[in-house]
């Protein structure tokens, strides 16, 4: 197949491959309960992903800039506690995932995992759900000094694999994702069915959108 320019693909990994709330819900569950405070909701949970565990945790928490750096610092310690406890136990692949990744390994593209996932929860989680094999790079939110919509994590990816950043295409959720690839000139497709954080995966800027991975191998014939 001909992939044009596109000589490498990037994925995030929650809300794009892998519907991980039920797992982040559950640990955010403990670690409010753990706290006295009320639980939310799974779907509240939801909107809280996308920048990052810090960011998770901020959020449950309701964290401003009044908040003590020591509440935030023993809520954080419970959700990772908690969260390496139940990492990968419900997750699940999102519809088409596999099959289409299977395909852009055949074809002999690269593929790297890049996501704000901390790496430790990252490599444990690609393996529970058998993804590590099909990335030559993974890049997680603790990789780097930065982590998306900072561009620095793909740019790491695309070294690792050997490509310039315009010769690969980021796929993910979110404006976080948008963002990154954006800032260093790489094309972005978004998938509509993951957690972009209550904005509407369609008003955000980007080059495409494909509602299944299966989609890609077509959608990179005419990038």
């Amino acid at each position: 197949m001909e992939t044009g320019r596109i000589k490498a693909v990037l994925f995030d990994l929650d809300g794009t491959l892998v519907d991980s709330i039920p797992d982040l819900a559950e640990a955010c569950h403990r670690m409010m309960v753990d706290l006295g405070r009320p639980p939310h909701s799974v779907e509240r949970v939801r909107t809280f992903v996308g920048k990052g565990m810090l960011n998770l945790v901020r959020r449950c928490l309701g964290a401003d800039e009044n908040t003590p750096q020591a509440e935030i610092d023993a809520a954080v310690a419970r959700f990772r506690h908690h969260y390496a406890q139940v990492n990968g136990e419900q997750s699940l692949l999102y519809p088409g995932v596999r099959e289409g990744l299977e395909q852009l390994q055949a074809v002999g593209l690269p593929l790297a995992c890049v996501t704000n996932k901390p790496e430790e929860f990252t490599f444990t989680l690609l393996e529970k759900l058998d993804l590590a094999r099909y990335f030559a790079a993974t890049v997680g939110g603790d990789t780097l000094p930065h982590k998306k919509p900072h561009p620095a994590p793909l740019q790491h990816a695309c070294a690792a694999l050997g490509v310039a950043v315009q010769q690969a295409l980021m796929v993910g959720d979110s404006a976080n994702d948008a963002q990154a690839a954006q800032a260093c000139g790489m094309p972005v497709v978004l998938v509509p069915y993951g957690y972009s954080e209550g904005v509407l995966v369609d008003s955000i800027k980007c080059d495409g959108l494909v509602s299944s991975l299966i989609e890609l191998p077509l959608l990179l014939q005419r990038i």
